[in-house]
């Protein structure tokens, strides 16, 4: 495989499940594990949006600039997590025990994959058509979808976050998602074991 895990989509729900899986580079179950994530964006909901509510972010700071700065914080803590750049996914289907993820240049493997692209009813990602639904939590004029899940799971080693997995478009709440992915992918790879990482400050 080429990867381990491999997230599809570079908003805030992709980039911070990234950043925490990434973190993880020095527990024993997660040290070898190859990490990736495709980060083309055509439109990001971040585009044209002022965060003046998000703890942690100063106020002004835009949804551009979050972009740019999250792209730089996960290659320079956690440079072994690959950015695949300029690369659209067209098809995520099962293949020899994990996915065959298909882009408009080349093609991938993982064990894993986590969707965290947009909820756009243009969705047309071939093999996961099956799983789109009309979005529960915003309204019906949007015409915004979801895939099916049970707690970001649409199958299995198959995960779905973000505004994709049914919640609101609040920033925070994307990024949670993401997060909770990550440690969600941590405790399976630590056999079950509930995994989380915190880094703190040295004594």
């Amino acid at each position: 495989m080429d990867f381990d895990v491999l997230i599809i989509g570079g908003g805030v729900a992709g980039m911070s499940c990234a950043l925490v899986l990434g973190s993880a580079q020095f527990k024993p179950y997660a040290k070898d594990k190859k990490i990736g994530i495709v980060m083309h964006q055509k439109a990001s909901a971040l585009d044209g949006a002022l965060f003046n509510n998000v703890l942690g972010i100063a106020p002004g700071t835009t949804g551009k600039e979050i972009l740019e700065t999250g792209r730089t914080q996960l290659s320079e803590t956690y440079p072994h997590v690959t950015q695949i750049e300029k690369e659209k996914v067209n098809a995520v289907t099962n293949s020899l025990g994990g996915f065959l993820i298909k882009t408009n240049k080349q093609s991938y493997t993982s064990k894993i994959v986590v969707l965290a692209i947009g909820p756009s009813n243009l969705f047309n990602i071939e093999g996961l058509l099956t799983y789109v639904e009309p979005h529960r939590n915003l309204p019906a004029r949007k015409e915004r979808i979801q895939l099916k899940n049970n707690n970001h799971l649409v199958e299995e080693n198959l995960y779905v976050a973000g505004v994709l997995a049914g919640w609101r478009s609040q920033f925070a709440t994307a990024a949670g998602s993401g997060a909770h992915v990550a440690t969600e992918i941590l405790t399976l790879w630590n056999n079950g074991q509930t995994s989380m990482v915190h880094d703190s400050e040295p004594k």
